[in-house]
């Protein structure tokens, strides 16, 4: 098998199981933060290093929210277990960069690994996510340019894969909707505000502090709960943020 077909074959292998991604990264991220925790030059300098790191994950998700809320319907489906793009989009936030959510996947995670305070692990973590998200990229871009043919070849030779490039840009077809923001991304805002708590409460414990629900992060995780349930039951009980030309 040659080196494309094998990308390819990772790629959708990978792409099937890529809500795990997450918890590899929660496993690593222990030792980092062990080791962050006791490193002098981080002493003082937490409420900078954490303002910095909410910052560049909404960054990730204005990128996430900006595709998908943009994003007609057939082109960015949350599919798990094959590709599936009934047309190729190729305006908007698309015509800039080929693979927005990935882009925003990364910021918003870096913004994760960077509130551990570990420059090791942003490193660490940067070059798993290009070894795991590259072989997706190339298997959809596989199964996209199959299907499109010269459509996608003109559209991917101008337009870069994970870099945005927005002398590009084209204005998108349809206008932005919050509905759909609102309806698919409630668990993505969750998981992050979760692995924010996750990774404060870990220094807490490394550091020998006291483990009390009386934390900032706490009590964002409780508010990002009661928002996810009550957005999970509006999409799943009431047609308030249906819309029919969206995915």
């Amino acid at each position: 098998m040659n080196l494309q077909k094998t990308f390819v074959s990772q790629g959708n292998y990978l792409f099937r199981y890529r809500s795990y991604f997450p918890i590899i990264l929660f496993v690593l991220a222990v030792p980092f933060v062990y080791d962050a925790s006791n490193d002098w030059y981080n002493k003082g300098w937490e409420n900078h290093k954490a303002v910095l790191s909410i910052f560049v994950s909404v960054l990730g998700f204005v990128v996430r929210w900006y595709a998908i809320g943009t994003t007609p319907k057939g082109t960015s489906g949350r599919n798990t277990k094959e590709q599936v793009a009934e047309q190729l989009n190729t305006k908007g936030i698309y015509s800039i960069v080929r693979h927005p959510l990935y882009l925003g996947n990364y910021l918003i995670w870096l913004g994760i690994v960077f509130f551990t305070f570990s420059m090791t692990f942003i490193v660490v973590f940067s070059l798993l996510f290009w070894i795991y998200y590259e072989r997706i990229m190339v298997a959809e871009e596989d199964f996209i340019g199959k299907k499109f043919g010269d459509s996608y070849e003109i559209w991917a030779n101008k337009t870069p894969a994970f870099f945005p490039s927005f002398k590009n840009y084209e204005k998108g077809t349809i206008p932005f909707s919050l509905k759909t923001v609102l309806r698919r991304e409630y668990s993505g805002f969750l998981a992050t505000v979760l692995s924010f708590t996750y990774i404060d409460y870990l220094r807490c414990f490394f550091l020998g502090k006291e483990l009390t629900f009386f934390r900032v992060s706490a009590h964002a995780l409780v508010i990002a709960i009661v928002i996810a349930l009550i957005l999970r039951t509006l999409k799943h009980h009431t047609k308030v943020l249906t819309q029919t030309d969206r995915s």
